[in-house]
């Protein structure tokens, strides 16, 4: 995939994917994971990770970051625990450093105020103080992980925005980015037609809204 797709996908939002894969029956919603800031945009190729309890001595949480190629998104499934967190400010700092594109977690993250201050975009389920160190350990790395109840397989994209994070299987990219181009004209029309004094529903009807996210059969 080259990173002209990668640039043409960055200028979608979330929402138009999500409809997009709705039509083409693919769940790749993450569910419950948000931006520490609604500012935050990211667009990349996933590298992932997969979490387990820690064994005795525990392995490591954190050290897989120096593989990460720039540009990559790090994708963690930590099995939407609250109890720990698995990405903190040492980890924030080299990523925005080596040009990672940013974090998902299916789980928590901690020190977001360098996150925050530094602009290096990440997605979890909430935040707070306790490490997984010696609690959590890497597992796998650049095998399939569930986050937010959708399958990320490595090189899948990661779409993320304001309204939260889609993945994209990197098989199905060039489907998603010919009905997005369909959903977003369409609903240009209707907007402009609404503008124009049309009725909502009769635009709506016009254009055929209803249908553009219905499951292709």
């Amino acid at each position: 995939m080259s990173d002209k797709i990668i640039e043409k996908l960055r200028t979608l939002s979330t929402s138009s994917v999500s409809d997009a894969m709705d039509r083409l029956g693919i769940a790749g919603q993450c569910l419950g994971i948000k931006p520490l800031d609604p500012s935050f945009r990211l667009c990349g190729r996933a590298y992932t990770m997969h979490m387990t309890p820690a064994e005795i001595p525990a392995g490591s949480v954190g050290d897989y970051i120096d593989d990460v190629k720039p540009g990559e998104v790090v994708v963690i499934d930590n099995h939407g625990r609250e109890d720990m967190t698995v990405w903190g400010d040492i980890l924030t700092f080299l990523a925005k450093k080596m040009g990672v594109e940013g974090t998902v977690i299916d789980g928590h993250c901690r020190d977001v105020h360098l996150a925050l201050e530094r602009e290096y975009p990440v997605y979890s389920r909430g935040w707070s103080m306790r490490t997984g160190k010696d609690r959590v350990q890497l597992d796998q790395k650049n095998v399939p992980v569930s986050i937010g109840g959708a399958r990320v397989e490595p090189g899948d994209i990661l779409l993320g925005d304001a309204d939260g994070v889609v993945c994209i299987p990197k098989a199905k990219v060039d489907d998603v980015l010919k009905i997005c181009a369909e959903i977003e004209e369409a609903e240009e029309h209707i907007r402009a037609a609404i503008d124009g004094g049309m009725r909502l529903d009769e635009a709506r009807k016009e254009f055929r809204y209803h249908q553009l996210q219905t499951r292709e059969k």
